[in-house]
């Protein structure tokens, strides 16, 4: 049972592929048109399957209810439109005259009078009363689309002759003509409100009219699909293909607002709610995604379908979201319970960078998400998103103050925060390509972020003004660091040297080259005398600073070096290996290797020493780290994370930071953060969990539900289409008990027959098993949740 995600209902299953849905305007009830000709209707309150609709012969385009909610219209490629009861199941008209597939059916505002459009040029209006056909308008060869005023009085057509065409409803009469177009118009749309009529053409011109003069408003090009907002104040953009994510205008000025992007590929279906605050959008990355349209931030990730999404939509009530997709399903999803607030407080996509706050006792994290966010290290009380980047943010830094944090993000920004409030200072916008890097000068006074434009910049932070442009590299810069003193920057990337640069002056001290491949990371000695650098060659090489020799070549690596930290002291140098999954201890001075530590199964991403320098802390690519003794190299704990969701270029590069000699804060790639103290007893270490962020799923094993008592008929459900095994208890032995213990849920796990611990974990914590080494036990402090009946 994998990745169960709380506020999911179960799923709708259908043996054909699912054309289209719809809600009732009161939403009590949900119809599915199916590929076979079917139509499903669906009672909201336990989502049973009512009626089956059945008498098109092919496959049904498109379906509509009727204003109050007791008909629905439907139109199938057998070239007929059906209209039925909702309260018997009957079919009351069959209208035939069509000659072709029906494309498009509506119902006027006013529930009297149907319209269709067939795929020969025609759109047909019928009288609801008598089941007559009142009207056929034509005006060229083929009509793509329809529509009707909000107050019915007028249908809008569009088709290859490039023009948009008003028709009165009652006469039958054509009322005006919208020239501008040079291409086919493939879509219409009033706004609610009906003063605008938005038109889309085949070279993704979309023009906004005044519906009463014709006047044409607003040209917007380059878009293929739109949405118009319920205010009609906003409108929305999206495509099928790419990675564009969805575009917001405003339609008042016709100024751009922003990009919500986070969908790997092509966005097929975008639905706002009825309030207007939120979007919901479905790709071909299989993923449903809900976005706050105020501040961008995506506040809720469904995944689940096993095929692409080609259609989202909100409830009438705007509390749920149905998504159905090719993989023959309908979603259901709740919108503003608890469980969806919690995830709101969660990443939804992997952490690239955690930093620490002493002085606030704070952790930073950012994210593939493109938000920032803030949680107490203690509590884990998330208290702040920062949002405003529009791609991932690659890394983020603590003023020395640390009352401000900035960030570098693949939108090709740097943007500077206060702490307090969570405002963006400033953005700083020089970069031509994405900002990898950025970091504080140890005075705070300057910014330093490097770029896939082959550049390193100083920002002053009190102005905002580029101070230096430092040119020299060949290709991209992937990492930056100020020397301890503040006086120079290091830089490296992919053209496999290292540059010292003058903070003052902006010149070039020294140029390090003896590295074959590109430079994963660098970093400074404590005493800002030496540099270490990682590199893909293999090797990592120390550096004399004064003269800029390379002083050693740490060989041993059997591929490429991705991490590279001086122990506190500086006494030691610790380099990790992304393909050996190898962690190699070096002595500084004599270059000669004290221990290999092997154990990791996966790739290693980042390596970090405890603030005494006893310890060191190891994290792989797939959430696995592993805590050794410097001293002797031995491992003492193993944390083996199952909530990553993605692998492969989903790079973490510093997914965790230790806070104390005795804690440590980790991020993964499914964007969780989490906390874990570090205790001794005798010669032994102890890891425990303080806190995890909630993430909104839950993945068990042999989850059995047998004999369970007061989980709803939902739960039911949704556990027994997740593989749960065993039949819940009928009679509650307990009627007043309406909270019971996730531990009954999951009681009868069956243990793992590698020998690791099976536990019991809360709805916010993902998969973990802990792994004895040489006899210690395993120690976890995991609190249980709680199911409501």
């Amino acid at each position: 049972m994998k990745d169960v995600q709380f506020g999911e209902l179960p799923f709708l299953k259908h043996d054909c592929r699912v054309g289209t849905c719809v809600y009732s305007p009161d939403g009590t009830s949900f119809t599915v048109a199916l590929n076979d000709g079917n139509i499903n209707v669906y009672a909201t309150s336990n989502w049973e399957r009512t009626w089956i609709l059945s008498g098109h012969n092919k496959e049904v385009l498109s379906i509509a209810y009727s204003p109050n909610g007791d008909r629905i219209v439907s139109g199938s490629n057998d070239s007929t439109v059906r209209v039925w009861d909702i309260a018997t199941g009957d079919c009351l008209y069959i209208f035939i005259g069509h000659t072709s597939e029906i494309y498009s059916v509506a119902y006027a505002p006013q529930g009297t009078v149907v319209a269709s459009r067939d795929s020969g040029g025609t759109v047909r209006l019928w009288e609801m009363e008598s089941g007559n056909c009142r009207s056929i308008i034509s005006g060229c060869d083929v009509i793509n689309d329809m529509a009707f005023s909000p107050k019915g009085e007028t249908i809008a057509h569009a088709g290859d002759d490039c023009r948009v065409r008003l028709w009165d409803v009652g006469s039958g009469e054509m009322r005006g003509i919208l020239i501008g177009h040079t291409n086919s118009i493939w879509t219409i749309a009033y706004s609610a409100r009906g003063g605008l009529l938005v038109s889309r053409d085949r070279g993704w011109i979309v023009r906004v009219w005044e519906a009463e003069t014709g006047v044409c408003r607003h040209i917007f090009d380059g878009n293929l699909y739109t949405v118009l907002s319920p205010k009609g104040d906003q409108i929305a953009f999206h495509r099928p293909w790419g990675e564009d994510g969805v575009k917001l205008w405003d339609l008042k000025t016709g100024s751009y607002v922003r990009r919500l992007s986070g969908h790997k590929g092509g966005i097929n279906s975008v639905a706002y709610s009825p309030q207007g605050d939120l979007i919901v959008s479905g790709g071909k990355d299989m993923v449903v995604r809900l976005w706050d349209v105020e501040t961008g931030a995506c506040r809720q990730t469904m995944t689940g379908h096993t095929g692409g999404v080609i259609k989202v939509l909100f409830s009438p009530k705007g509390d749920y979201i149905a998504s159905a997709s090719s993989d023959k399903t309908v979603r259901l999803w709740s919108v503003g319970s608890g469980s969806s607030r919690q995830i709101s407080n969660h990443h939804s996509d992997g952490v690239m960078d955690l930093k620490y706050s002493p002085k606030r006792n704070q952790v930073a994290s950012c994210s593939k998400d493109s938000t920032i966010r803030l949680w107490d290290a203690e509590t884990a009380i998330h208290s702040r998103t920062l949002t405003g980047h529009s791609a991932f943010v690659s890394r983020i830094s603590y003023s020395p103050q640390q009352d401000q944090i900035v960030s570098s993000s693949h939108d090709k920004t740097v943007r500077l925060w206060d702490v307090e409030s969570g405002a963006c200072l400033c953005v700083l916008t020089d970069h031509t390509d994405v900002v990898i890097d950025v970091v504080f000068s140890p005075q705070g006074d300057q910014i330093a972020s490097a770029s896939s434009d082959k550049t390193v910049r100083l920002w002053d932070v009190n102005t905002g003004e580029c101070r230096h442009i430092l040119i020299g590299h060949h290709s991209s810069v992937w990492t930056v660091t100020y020397s301890p003193q503040g006086i120079q920057v290091a830089s490296a990337g992919v053209d496999g040297t290292v540059r010292l640069w003058d903070v003052e002056t902006g010149a070039s001290d020294h140029i390090l080259t003896g590295h074959s491949k590109l430079i994963e990371r660098i970093v400074y000695s404590p005493n800002g005398n030496q540099i270490a650098s990682a590199s893909d060659d293999a090797s990592v090489r120390l550096w004399d600073i004064k003269t800029g020799t390379c002083t050693h070549i740490l060989t041993g690596h059997q591929s490429n070096a991705t991490c590279v930290v001086y122990s506190p002291r500086g006494g030691q140098v610790a380099s990790a290996s992304y393909d050996d999954k190898s962690v190699r201890l070096w002595d500084k001075e004599s270059g000669d290797c004290r221990h290999i530590m092997k154990g990791h199964k996966e790739k290693i991403h980042a390596i970090a020493y405890s603030p005494g320098g006893n310890l060191i802390t190891s994290w792989s690519d797939a959430g696995e780290a592993m805590l050794w003794d410097v001293e002797t190299g031995e491992c003492y704990w193993t944390l083996i994370h199952d909530g990553s969701t993605q692998s492969g270029g989903n790079v973490l590069v510093r997914p965790l930071v230790w806070i104390s000699p005795d804690a440590f804060v980790t991020g993964d790639n499914n964007g969780s953060v989490g906390t874990w103290d570090v205790t001794k007893e005798g010669d032994q270490y102890h890891v425990h969990m303080r806190w995890i962020s909630p993430n909104g799923r839950l993945s068990l094993k042999d989850a059995c539900v047998q004999d369970v008592q007061g989980l709803s008929d939902f739960d039911k459900r949704l556990l027994k289409q997740r593989g749960a095994t065993g039949e819940p208890s009928v009679r509650l032995r307990e009627a007043s008990k309406k909270v019971m213990s996730m531990t009954s849920v999951v009681s009868k796990l069956k243990s793992s027959p590698s020998g690791t611990d099976a536990l019991n974990l809360s709805p916010t914590s993902p998969v973990i098993s802990f792994t004895r080494h040489s006899g210690k036990q395993p120690q976890y402090a995991i609190h249980p949740g709680t199911f409501e009946s």
